[in-house]
């Protein structure tokens, strides 16, 4: 019940975001009925079947990541300090967030299952004259337990994430404005240390890439991997891009932090000093969802480069599976950024009330955010020709 009070005095902003959770599992919980469908109308396919559900489980991360981020940044589940006096700690308050994250998701999944139901003629005979009738599954019976279990994964995943990740988030403090003085030797805040992840998100990287390129050591040329149709792209495919996405999202804290030691190179102003501390201190917050961001759009530029402009061998539900998943990884960088903003907040009232010009800091946004994509631009444009060379040379 608290946390159906806080969500109905939220910002609009904030329910425009828990919305969004909502859609995105219920694109998960379609793709993952649609799987049973498939399943329940083809049993001697079995392999192919299993292949198809380990493809839902992409975006079913990138769904549960996105709905982490919203939950970070959701002000009624922010630790403040004298909470703890009410009974509201870090476990309560982990809790709480799981369980708006679970009424979210649960949202979408009653919706995906009422579309699914819908398309498939069970509610109300077949809509659009049958023409997803084959597509779901429609007339053979569909397994009740298992679509249950199904619909349920979005929703248990995402609120488990959720709660781990909030459970250690630090207390922040919470004054007013009118009560922080400004103390004549006040002074910017030491950079956060550097992450030691990068080294072993290069090696996951480089393993993936190698396990794609042995996965298509048979079939150079052939245009089968880079999303390609659900039951014709090899499990091995899956493995490697699997690997390298989780490689990259661990190599972008040491990237974005690798960024930030780089504006302040060559004897640094003012305002390149501040933008670059400012980046090494949001490092650990935007660098795993700027690498899964470089991930998706790496396989998507070598997907172009196999497919071209020729026809591609997408089908609907492969489409929608890219869209989810291009579509919950940019929102997670959105709103990671948006948290990081926030807590640089007293930082930006300090610089405000010491004098600092306001367009130095807007100077400051502009080269963290162009230093990013001189570094990370590269990058996904060399894992994309890497992991397509195998399959066009």
């Amino acid at each position: 019940m608290l946390a159906l009070r806080l969500a109905r005095g939220t910002h609009p902003l904030v329910q425009v975001r828990r919305l969004l959770v909502a859609a995105a599992s219920a694109g998960v919980g379609f793709l993952l009925l649609c799987t049973l469908g498939y399943a329940s109308t083809h049993p001697a396919y079995s392999t192919t079947a299993a292949l198809r559900l380990l493809w839902c489980f992409v975006p079913l991360a990138a769904t549960a990541q996105f709905a982490v981020a919203v939950a970070r940044t959701d002000p009624s589940t922010r630790p403040r300090p004298g909470l703890s006096a009410v009974g509201l700690g870090p476990f309560r308050l982990s809790v709480l967030a799981a369980v708006s994250t679970a009424v979210s998701c649960t949202l979408g999944s009653m919706v995906a299952l009422l579309l699914f139901l819908h398309l498939r003629g069970d509610l109300t005979g077949l809509p659009f004259d049958g023409a997803a009738a084959g597509l779901l599954g429609a007339g053979a019976p569909l397994p009740v337990a298992a679509a249950l279990m199904l619909l349920a994964l979005a929703p248990v995943t995402a609120a488990t994430a959720s709660a781990m990740a909030l459970r250690t988030r630090p207390v922040q403090a919470a004054m007013p404005d009118d009560e922080q003085e400004i103390t004549p030797d006040e002074q910017m805040p030491a950079p956060a240390p550097a992450p030691t992840g990068l080294p072993w998100g290069v090696a996951l990287t480089a393993v993936g890439l190698a396990v794609e390129a042995y996965s298509s050591r048979d079939g150079a040329g052939s245009a089968f991997p880079l999303p390609g149709k659900l039951d014709t792209t090899p499990a091995w495919v899956l493995a490697g891009w699997s690997l390298t996405a989780i490689g990259l999202a661990m190599a972008g804290p040491g990237l974005a932090h690798f960024a930030g030691r780089l504006l302040q190179a060559m004897r640094p102003g003012a305002v390149r000093l501040l933008a670059g501390r400012m980046l090494m201190d949001e490092a650990h917050r935007i660098g795993r969802p700027l690498g899964a961001v470089c991930a998706v759009l790496s396989a998507a530029i070598a997907a172009f480069a196999l497919y071209g402009t020729g026809p591609r061998p997408f089908g609907p539900l492969t489409a929608l599976g890219a869209v989810l998943v291009l579509g919950c990884t940019t929102a997670t960088l959105l709103t990671s950024a948006l948290e990081a903003k926030q807590a640089r907040a007293h930082v930006v009232r300090m610089l405000l009330r010491l004098g600092a010009p306001a367009s130095a800091l807007r100077a400051a946004t502009a080269l963290r955010v162009t230093i990013l994509l001189v570094v990370f631009a590269p990058i996904t444009w060399a894992i994309a020709e890497l992991a397509a060379l195998p399959l066009t040379g």
